[in-house]
Protein backbone atom coordinates (compact mmCIF):
# COMPACT_ATOMS: atom_id res chain seq x y z
CA UNK A 1 0.00 0.00 0.00
CA UNK A 2 2.74 2.46 1.03
CA UNK A 3 4.84 1.62 -2.03
CA UNK A 4 1.85 2.19 -4.33
CA UNK A 5 1.16 5.58 -2.71
CA UNK A 6 4.85 6.51 -2.89
CA UNK A 7 5.16 5.55 -6.55
CA UNK A 8 2.02 7.46 -7.59
CA UNK A 9 3.03 10.58 -5.71
CA UNK A 10 6.66 10.42 -6.87
CA UNK A 11 5.54 10.82 -10.49
CA UNK A 12 4.02 14.20 -9.57
CA UNK A 13 6.33 15.33 -6.79
CA UNK A 14 9.56 14.57 -8.66
CA UNK A 15 8.65 17.28 -11.16
CA UNK A 16 9.57 19.76 -8.42
CA UNK A 17 12.85 20.26 -6.58
CA UNK A 18 11.54 22.14 -3.57
CA UNK A 19 8.90 19.80 -2.06
CA UNK A 20 8.34 16.18 -1.01
CA UNK A 21 5.58 13.96 0.44
CA UNK A 22 5.65 11.50 3.33
CA UNK A 23 3.03 8.93 4.39
CA UNK A 24 2.68 6.73 7.45
CA UNK A 25 0.03 3.96 7.94
CA UNK A 26 0.68 3.34 11.64
CA UNK A 27 0.11 6.61 13.44
CA UNK A 28 2.21 9.72 13.12
CA UNK A 29 5.61 9.65 11.39
CA UNK A 30 7.47 6.69 12.86
CA UNK A 31 10.00 4.27 11.41
CA UNK A 32 7.37 3.01 8.97
CA UNK A 33 7.19 6.44 7.30
CA UNK A 34 7.88 6.54 3.57
CA UNK A 35 8.99 9.68 1.73
CA UNK A 36 9.11 10.67 -1.90
CA UNK A 37 12.53 10.83 -3.51
CA UNK A 38 12.65 14.63 -3.49
CA UNK A 39 13.44 14.55 0.23
CA UNK A 40 17.10 14.36 -0.81
CA UNK A 41 16.79 17.49 -2.92
CA UNK A 42 15.62 19.46 0.11
CA UNK A 43 17.49 17.91 3.06
CA UNK A 44 20.56 16.37 1.43
CA UNK A 45 19.74 13.08 3.21
CA UNK A 46 18.22 9.88 1.92
CA UNK A 47 14.92 8.96 3.62
CA UNK A 48 16.44 5.92 5.37
CA UNK A 49 19.28 8.02 6.84
CA UNK A 50 16.72 10.16 8.65
CA UNK A 51 14.12 7.64 9.74
CA UNK A 52 16.60 5.11 11.11
CA UNK A 53 18.06 7.58 13.62
CA UNK A 54 16.77 7.62 17.22
CA UNK A 55 15.11 11.02 16.83
CA UNK A 56 13.99 10.53 13.25
CA UNK A 57 12.86 13.71 11.53
CA UNK A 58 13.31 15.75 14.70
CA UNK A 59 17.10 15.23 14.44
CA UNK A 60 17.10 17.74 11.55
CA UNK A 61 15.01 20.44 13.19
CA UNK A 62 16.93 23.47 14.44
CA UNK A 63 17.38 23.35 18.21
CA UNK A 64 15.70 26.74 18.71
CA UNK A 65 12.59 25.64 16.78
CA UNK A 66 12.25 22.12 18.20
CA UNK A 67 10.37 22.90 21.47
CA UNK A 68 7.64 24.85 19.67
CA UNK A 69 7.41 22.17 16.98
CA UNK A 70 6.97 19.41 19.55
CA UNK A 71 4.35 21.42 21.44
CA UNK A 72 2.34 22.13 18.29
CA UNK A 73 2.45 18.48 17.20
CA UNK A 74 1.40 17.28 20.67
CA UNK A 75 -1.56 19.67 20.88
CA UNK A 76 -2.65 18.68 17.37
CA UNK A 77 -2.38 14.95 18.07
CA UNK A 78 -4.41 15.25 21.29
CA UNK A 79 -7.17 17.37 19.75
CA UNK A 80 -9.48 14.72 18.26
CA UNK A 81 -11.49 17.43 16.48
CA UNK A 82 -8.56 18.31 14.22
CA UNK A 83 -7.49 16.36 11.17
CA UNK A 84 -5.35 19.01 9.43
CA UNK A 85 -2.33 20.90 10.66
CA UNK A 86 0.17 23.35 9.13
CA UNK A 87 3.42 24.69 10.58
CA UNK A 88 6.73 26.32 9.65
CA UNK A 89 10.18 25.66 11.07
CA UNK A 90 13.85 25.44 10.17
CA UNK A 91 16.07 22.41 9.59
CA UNK A 92 19.81 21.88 9.16
CA UNK A 93 20.63 20.26 5.83
CA UNK A 94 23.34 17.66 5.44
CA UNK A 95 25.70 20.33 4.07
CA UNK A 96 25.21 22.41 7.24
CA UNK A 97 23.03 25.11 5.70
CA UNK A 98 19.79 26.17 7.38
CA UNK A 99 16.54 26.29 5.41
CA UNK A 100 12.89 27.13 6.17
CA UNK A 101 10.21 24.46 5.63
CA UNK A 102 6.43 24.56 5.45
CA UNK A 103 4.69 21.34 6.48
CA UNK A 104 1.01 20.49 5.89
CA UNK A 105 -0.21 17.34 7.72
CA UNK A 106 -3.41 15.37 7.15
CA UNK A 107 -4.37 12.60 9.63
CA UNK A 108 -7.03 9.89 9.80
CA UNK A 109 -8.42 8.87 13.18
CA UNK A 110 -10.39 5.82 14.42
CA UNK A 111 -13.60 6.03 16.42
CA UNK A 112 -11.60 6.67 19.57
CA UNK A 113 -9.79 9.63 17.99
CA UNK A 114 -6.46 7.85 17.74
CA UNK A 115 -4.38 8.62 14.63
CA UNK A 116 -4.18 5.55 12.40
CA UNK A 117 -2.77 7.06 9.23
CA UNK A 118 -1.07 10.34 8.36
CA UNK A 119 0.50 12.10 5.42
CA UNK A 120 2.52 15.24 5.08
CA UNK A 121 3.47 17.65 2.36
CA UNK A 122 6.75 19.52 2.97
CA UNK A 123 8.05 22.40 0.83
CA UNK A 124 11.15 24.56 0.96
CA UNK A 125 10.19 28.10 2.02
CA UNK A 126 13.70 29.56 2.14
CA UNK A 127 13.45 31.69 -1.00
CA UNK A 128 9.91 32.77 -0.05
CA UNK A 129 11.09 33.76 3.44
CA UNK A 130 13.96 35.67 1.92
CA UNK A 131 11.61 37.56 -0.40
CA UNK A 132 9.18 38.21 2.45
CA UNK A 133 12.04 39.59 4.53
CA UNK A 134 12.96 41.91 1.66
CA UNK A 135 9.34 42.94 1.20
CA UNK A 136 8.99 43.60 4.92
CA UNK A 137 12.12 45.72 4.83
CA UNK A 138 10.80 47.59 1.79
CA UNK A 139 7.46 48.19 3.53
CA UNK A 140 9.28 49.50 6.61
CA UNK A 141 11.42 51.76 4.42
CA UNK A 142 8.36 53.03 2.56
CA UNK A 143 6.50 53.68 5.82
CA UNK A 144 9.53 55.54 7.15
CA UNK A 145 9.84 57.44 3.87
CA UNK A 146 6.16 58.35 3.97
CA UNK A 147 6.47 59.52 7.56
CA UNK A 148 9.60 61.49 6.66
CA UNK A 149 7.80 63.01 3.68
CA UNK A 150 4.90 64.18 5.85
CA UNK A 151 7.29 65.64 8.40
CA UNK A 152 9.38 67.19 5.64
CA UNK A 153 6.36 68.85 4.01
CA UNK A 154 5.18 70.13 7.40
CA UNK A 155 8.56 71.69 8.21
CA UNK A 156 9.04 72.94 4.67
CA UNK A 157 5.66 74.61 4.48
CA UNK A 158 6.49 76.48 7.68
CA UNK A 159 9.99 77.47 6.48
CA UNK A 160 8.66 78.66 3.13
CA UNK A 161 5.82 80.68 4.60
CA UNK A 162 7.27 82.15 7.82
CA UNK A 163 9.76 84.70 6.39
CA UNK A 164 7.20 86.25 4.05
CA UNK A 165 5.17 87.71 6.92
CA UNK A 166 8.17 89.78 8.01
CA UNK A 167 9.27 90.54 4.42
CA UNK A 168 5.82 91.85 3.55
CA UNK A 169 5.63 93.75 6.85
CA UNK A 170 8.96 95.53 6.35
CA UNK A 171 8.26 96.25 2.68
CA UNK A 172 4.87 97.81 3.58
CA UNK A 173 6.59 100.02 6.18
CA UNK A 174 9.13 101.14 3.56
CA UNK A 175 6.35 101.95 1.10
CA UNK A 176 4.10 103.76 3.55
CA UNK A 177 6.51 105.44 5.97
CA UNK A 178 8.30 107.84 3.65
CA UNK A 179 9.91 109.77 6.50
CA UNK A 180 11.91 106.87 7.96
CA UNK A 181 15.55 107.63 8.85
CA UNK A 182 18.08 106.22 6.35
CA UNK A 183 19.58 103.94 9.02
CA UNK A 184 16.21 102.25 9.66
CA UNK A 185 15.54 101.94 5.94
CA UNK A 186 18.92 100.29 5.47
CA UNK A 187 18.20 97.82 8.29
CA UNK A 188 14.80 96.88 6.85
CA UNK A 189 16.22 96.50 3.35
CA UNK A 190 19.05 94.32 4.67
CA UNK A 191 16.55 92.07 6.43
CA UNK A 192 14.43 91.79 3.29
CA UNK A 193 17.50 91.03 1.19
CA UNK A 194 18.89 88.42 3.61
CA UNK A 195 15.52 86.67 3.95
CA UNK A 196 15.02 86.66 0.18
CA UNK A 197 18.51 85.20 -0.36
CA UNK A 198 17.80 82.44 2.18
CA UNK A 199 14.47 81.63 0.54
CA UNK A 200 16.07 81.52 -2.91
CA UNK A 201 18.76 79.17 -1.61
CA UNK A 202 16.10 76.94 -0.04
CA UNK A 203 14.13 76.79 -3.30
CA UNK A 204 17.30 76.05 -5.32
CA UNK A 205 18.22 73.27 -2.89
CA UNK A 206 14.72 71.84 -3.19
CA UNK A 207 14.81 71.90 -6.97
CA UNK A 208 18.21 70.17 -7.11
CA UNK A 209 17.19 67.60 -4.49
CA UNK A 210 13.96 66.84 -6.35
CA UNK A 211 15.74 66.49 -9.69
CA UNK A 212 18.37 64.20 -8.16
CA UNK A 213 15.62 62.01 -6.67
CA UNK A 214 13.75 61.71 -9.97
CA UNK A 215 16.85 61.32 -12.12
CA UNK A 216 16.14 64.50 -14.07
CA UNK A 217 19.40 66.06 -12.88
CA UNK A 218 22.18 64.21 -14.69
CA UNK A 219 25.69 63.92 -13.30
CA UNK A 220 27.97 65.37 -15.99
CA UNK A 221 31.40 64.22 -14.91
CA UNK A 222 34.58 65.83 -16.17
CA UNK A 223 38.19 66.18 -15.13
CA UNK A 224 38.50 68.92 -12.48
CA UNK A 225 41.58 70.41 -10.84
CA UNK A 226 40.77 70.02 -7.13
CA UNK A 227 42.86 72.94 -5.88
CA UNK A 228 41.34 75.41 -8.35
CA UNK A 229 37.84 74.15 -7.52
CA UNK A 230 38.33 74.76 -3.79
CA UNK A 231 39.86 78.23 -4.32
CA UNK A 232 36.81 79.15 -6.43
CA UNK A 233 34.53 78.01 -3.60
CA UNK A 234 36.53 80.01 -1.05
CA UNK A 235 36.37 83.15 -3.19
CA UNK A 236 32.55 82.93 -3.18
CA UNK A 237 32.59 82.99 0.63
CA UNK A 238 35.31 85.60 1.20
CA UNK A 239 32.84 88.32 2.23
CA UNK A 240 31.14 86.01 4.72
CA UNK A 241 34.53 85.06 6.23
CA UNK A 242 35.78 88.66 6.40
CA UNK A 243 32.69 89.77 8.34
CA UNK A 244 33.59 87.33 11.13
CA UNK A 245 37.37 87.56 10.65
CA UNK A 246 37.51 83.82 9.89
CA UNK A 247 40.83 82.55 8.54
CA UNK A 248 40.24 80.04 5.71
CA UNK A 249 43.17 77.66 5.14
CA UNK A 250 43.45 75.58 1.96
CA UNK A 251 45.69 72.51 1.91
CA UNK A 252 45.08 70.82 -1.45
CA UNK A 253 47.98 69.14 -3.32
CA UNK A 254 48.38 70.65 -6.76
CA UNK A 255 48.28 67.39 -8.72
CA UNK A 256 44.93 66.08 -7.43
CA UNK A 257 42.19 65.87 -10.05
CA UNK A 258 38.56 64.78 -9.75
CA UNK A 259 36.18 63.00 -12.07
CA UNK A 260 33.00 64.81 -11.05
CA UNK A 261 30.20 67.21 -11.91
CA UNK A 262 31.83 70.60 -11.26
CA UNK A 263 28.63 72.49 -10.41
CA UNK A 264 27.35 69.89 -7.97
CA UNK A 265 30.66 69.28 -6.18
CA UNK A 266 31.10 73.06 -5.93
CA UNK A 267 27.74 73.09 -4.16
CA UNK A 268 28.93 70.45 -1.66
CA UNK A 269 32.22 72.17 -0.86
CA UNK A 270 30.63 75.63 -0.67
CA UNK A 271 27.95 74.34 1.71
CA UNK A 272 30.48 72.70 4.03
CA UNK A 273 32.77 75.75 4.12
CA UNK A 274 29.77 78.06 4.58
CA UNK A 275 28.61 75.96 7.55
CA UNK A 276 32.13 76.06 8.98
CA UNK A 277 32.10 79.86 8.84
CA UNK A 278 28.52 80.10 10.07
CA UNK A 279 29.15 78.06 13.22
CA UNK A 280 32.63 79.43 13.98
CA UNK A 281 33.34 82.22 16.41
CA UNK A 282 35.17 85.39 15.41
CA UNK A 283 38.91 84.87 14.73
CA UNK A 284 38.49 81.09 14.38
CA UNK A 285 39.88 79.10 11.43
CA UNK A 286 38.28 76.85 8.83
CA UNK A 287 40.57 74.40 7.02
CA UNK A 288 39.90 72.58 3.74
CA UNK A 289 42.24 69.71 2.86
CA UNK A 290 42.26 66.84 0.41
CA UNK A 291 44.29 63.71 -0.23
CA UNK A 292 44.25 60.37 -2.00
CA UNK A 293 41.67 58.09 -0.31
CA UNK A 294 42.40 54.97 -2.38
CA UNK A 295 43.09 54.14 -6.01
CA UNK A 296 39.71 55.45 -7.13
CA UNK A 297 38.72 58.26 -4.74
CA UNK A 298 39.90 61.56 -3.30
CA UNK A 299 38.94 62.49 0.27
CA UNK A 300 38.04 66.07 1.21
CA UNK A 301 38.03 67.29 4.81
CA UNK A 302 36.43 70.54 5.99
CA UNK A 303 37.35 71.27 9.59
CA UNK A 304 36.30 74.16 11.83
CA UNK A 305 36.87 75.24 15.44
CA UNK A 306 33.27 76.28 16.06
CA UNK A 307 30.45 75.35 18.38
CA UNK A 308 30.10 71.76 17.14
CA UNK A 309 26.94 69.68 16.87
CA UNK A 310 24.76 68.74 19.84
CA UNK A 311 24.32 64.99 20.36
CA UNK A 312 20.54 65.24 19.84
CA UNK A 313 21.04 66.62 16.31
CA UNK A 314 23.69 64.22 15.02
CA UNK A 315 21.25 61.61 13.71
CA UNK A 316 19.29 64.30 11.86
CA UNK A 317 22.22 65.91 10.01
CA UNK A 318 21.73 64.17 6.63
CA UNK A 319 18.07 63.21 7.01
CA UNK A 320 15.84 65.04 4.53
CA UNK A 321 12.77 63.94 6.50
CA UNK A 322 14.00 65.49 9.75
CA UNK A 323 15.52 68.73 8.51
CA UNK A 324 16.27 71.39 11.07
CA UNK A 325 18.01 74.73 11.00
CA UNK A 326 20.01 76.43 13.73
CA UNK A 327 21.34 79.95 13.78
CA UNK A 328 25.05 80.64 13.39
CA UNK A 329 27.19 82.32 16.03
CA UNK A 330 26.13 85.77 14.74
CA UNK A 331 22.51 84.90 14.01
CA UNK A 332 23.08 83.63 10.45
CA UNK A 333 20.09 81.81 8.99
CA UNK A 334 20.09 78.59 6.98
CA UNK A 335 17.70 76.35 5.10
CA UNK A 336 18.52 73.09 6.86
CA UNK A 337 18.62 71.34 3.48
CA UNK A 338 22.27 71.89 2.56
CA UNK A 339 23.78 68.80 4.19
CA UNK A 340 20.95 66.50 3.06
CA UNK A 341 21.53 67.69 -0.51
CA UNK A 342 25.31 67.33 -0.11
CA UNK A 343 24.81 63.69 0.90
CA UNK A 344 22.64 63.07 -2.17
CA UNK A 345 25.23 64.63 -4.49
CA UNK A 346 28.16 62.71 -2.99
CA UNK A 347 26.28 59.41 -3.16
CA UNK A 348 25.31 60.09 -6.79
CA UNK A 349 29.07 60.21 -7.41
CA UNK A 350 29.38 56.81 -5.64
CA UNK A 351 31.18 58.50 -2.73
CA UNK A 352 30.54 58.65 1.02
CA UNK A 353 30.11 61.53 3.46
CA UNK A 354 30.52 61.48 7.26
CA UNK A 355 31.49 63.74 10.14
CA UNK A 356 33.05 63.95 13.60
CA UNK A 357 31.97 66.53 16.13
CA UNK A 358 31.97 67.26 19.86
CA UNK A 359 29.77 70.03 21.13
CA UNK A 360 31.85 73.15 21.70
CA UNK A 361 34.90 71.71 19.92
CA UNK A 362 34.06 72.16 16.25
CA UNK A 363 33.23 69.83 13.35
CA UNK A 364 35.14 67.78 10.82
CA UNK A 365 33.24 66.77 7.67
CA UNK A 366 34.71 64.19 5.30
CA UNK A 367 33.52 63.16 1.86
CA UNK A 368 34.94 61.16 -1.03
CA UNK A 369 34.60 61.78 -4.75
CA UNK A 370 36.05 59.84 -7.73
CA UNK A 371 39.58 60.78 -8.68
CA UNK A 372 40.70 61.34 -12.24
CA UNK A 373 43.86 59.41 -13.04
CA UNK A 374 46.59 61.49 -14.63
CA UNK A 375 46.70 60.08 -18.14
CA UNK A 376 48.52 61.38 -21.20
CA UNK A 377 47.52 60.11 -24.63
CA UNK A 378 50.15 60.39 -27.37
CA UNK A 379 48.83 60.03 -30.91
CA UNK A 380 51.68 59.47 -33.36
CA UNK A 381 52.39 57.14 -36.22
CA UNK A 382 55.32 54.85 -35.47
CA UNK A 383 58.61 56.60 -36.04
CA UNK A 384 61.97 57.19 -34.41
CA UNK A 385 60.57 59.85 -32.06
CA UNK A 386 58.29 57.30 -30.36
CA UNK A 387 61.06 55.85 -28.20
CA UNK A 388 62.36 59.32 -27.42
CA UNK A 389 58.90 60.37 -26.17
CA UNK A 390 58.55 57.21 -24.10
CA UNK A 391 61.87 57.89 -22.37
CA UNK A 392 60.94 61.54 -21.81
CA UNK A 393 57.60 60.76 -20.16
CA UNK A 394 58.92 57.83 -18.14
CA UNK A 395 61.53 60.17 -16.69
CA UNK A 396 59.58 63.42 -16.33
CA UNK A 397 56.03 62.15 -15.71
CA UNK A 398 56.44 58.82 -13.93
CA UNK A 399 53.21 59.44 -11.96
CA UNK A 400 51.19 59.62 -15.20
CA UNK A 401 49.69 56.75 -17.16
CA UNK A 402 50.97 57.04 -20.73
CA UNK A 403 48.93 55.62 -23.64
CA UNK A 404 49.87 55.57 -27.31
CA UNK A 405 47.67 55.52 -30.40
CA UNK A 406 48.81 55.35 -34.03
CA UNK A 407 45.88 57.23 -35.56
CA UNK A 408 42.82 59.32 -34.71
CA UNK A 409 40.34 56.44 -34.74
CA UNK A 410 42.42 54.42 -32.29
CA UNK A 411 42.75 57.56 -30.15
CA UNK A 412 38.94 58.00 -29.97
CA UNK A 413 38.58 54.50 -28.54
CA UNK A 414 41.15 55.24 -25.83
CA UNK A 415 39.54 58.60 -25.01
CA UNK A 416 36.13 57.00 -24.38
CA UNK A 417 37.69 54.49 -21.98
CA UNK A 418 40.41 56.51 -20.23
CA UNK A 419 39.36 60.21 -20.31
CA UNK A 420 42.97 61.49 -20.68
CA UNK A 421 44.31 64.54 -18.84
CA UNK A 422 46.16 65.66 -21.99
CA UNK A 423 46.39 64.64 -25.64
CA UNK A 424 49.61 65.15 -27.61
CA UNK A 425 49.07 64.46 -31.30
CA UNK A 426 50.81 64.86 -34.65
CA UNK A 427 49.25 67.34 -37.03
CA UNK A 428 49.62 65.03 -40.04
CA UNK A 429 48.05 61.87 -38.64
CA UNK A 430 46.87 59.15 -41.04
CA UNK A 431 43.10 58.76 -41.66
CA UNK A 432 42.28 62.04 -39.85
CA UNK A 433 44.60 64.95 -39.20
CA UNK A 434 45.07 66.81 -35.92
CA UNK A 435 42.37 69.40 -36.59
CA UNK A 436 39.83 66.71 -37.51
CA UNK A 437 40.69 64.75 -34.35
CA UNK A 438 40.16 67.84 -32.16
CA UNK A 439 36.82 68.67 -33.81
CA UNK A 440 35.62 65.08 -33.44
CA UNK A 441 36.57 64.97 -29.75
CA UNK A 442 34.81 68.28 -29.08
CA UNK A 443 31.69 67.08 -30.90
CA UNK A 444 31.46 63.63 -29.33
CA UNK A 445 32.63 64.56 -25.82
CA UNK A 446 31.04 67.95 -25.22
CA UNK A 447 31.42 67.74 -21.45
CA UNK A 448 35.11 66.87 -21.53
CA UNK A 449 37.57 69.74 -21.54
CA UNK A 450 40.70 67.94 -22.69
CA UNK A 451 43.75 70.08 -23.51
CA UNK A 452 45.71 69.36 -26.72
CA UNK A 453 49.28 69.87 -27.85
CA UNK A 454 49.72 69.48 -31.60
CA UNK A 455 53.16 68.57 -32.95
CA UNK A 456 54.03 70.24 -36.26
CA UNK A 457 56.70 68.79 -38.52
CA UNK A 458 57.85 72.26 -39.53
CA UNK A 459 57.18 75.90 -38.75
CA UNK A 460 53.82 76.88 -40.24
CA UNK A 461 52.36 80.16 -39.05
CA UNK A 462 48.96 79.55 -40.69
CA UNK A 463 48.50 76.22 -38.95
CA UNK A 464 49.71 77.64 -35.64
CA UNK A 465 47.14 80.43 -35.89
CA UNK A 466 44.33 78.00 -36.77
CA UNK A 467 45.10 75.88 -33.74
CA UNK A 468 45.57 78.91 -31.50
CA UNK A 469 42.10 80.17 -32.40
CA UNK A 470 40.54 77.02 -30.95
CA UNK A 471 42.71 77.12 -27.82
CA UNK A 472 45.23 74.47 -28.84
CA UNK A 473 48.99 74.80 -28.25
CA UNK A 474 51.47 73.75 -30.92
CA UNK A 475 55.11 72.71 -30.94
CA UNK A 476 57.50 72.12 -33.84
CA UNK A 477 58.89 68.62 -33.32
CA UNK A 478 61.84 68.53 -35.72
CA UNK A 479 63.94 68.45 -33.72
CA UNK A 480 61.82 67.67 -30.65
CA UNK A 481 62.91 69.85 -27.72
CA UNK A 482 62.11 68.11 -24.40
CA UNK A 483 62.30 71.33 -22.36
CA UNK A 484 59.81 73.11 -24.62
CA UNK A 485 57.44 70.13 -24.51
CA UNK A 486 57.73 69.93 -20.71
CA UNK A 487 56.94 73.65 -20.43
CA UNK A 488 53.77 73.28 -22.51
CA UNK A 489 52.67 70.14 -20.66
CA UNK A 490 53.08 71.83 -17.27
CA UNK A 491 51.18 74.90 -18.45
CA UNK A 492 48.20 72.70 -19.26
CA UNK A 493 48.25 70.19 -16.39
CA UNK A 494 49.11 72.39 -13.41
Amino acid sequence: MNEVVNNSFDEVINQFEKLFLWVCDHGFRNNDTHCSENITEITGYESDEIMQTDKGWEALILKDDLPDYRKEIHLFSEDVSRNFFETEYRIIRKDGSIIWLNEKIKVFRNDEGKITRSAGFISDLTSVKSELKKLKKNVENLEQLNSSKDNFISILSHDLRAPFTSILGFSEILMNETGLPLKEKAEYLKYINDSSQNQLQLINYLLDWSRLQTGRLKIEQQRIHAQSLVYNCVSLLTGMAVRKNINIKVNIPDMIYLDADERLITQVITNLISNGIKFSRENDSVEISAGIYNNDFVEFIVKDEGIGIAETYKERIFNIGRIFSTEGTKGEKGSGLGLALAKQIVEKHNGDIWFYSDEGLGCEFHFTVPSSANTILIVRSKNDDQKELEKLFDKQYFSFNIHFAENGFEALGIISAKMPSLIIADDDLPLMDGMQLINTVKKEYKNLRIPFIILLKEENSDKKESYREIGVKTLTCHPLKPDKLKEKVLSLLV
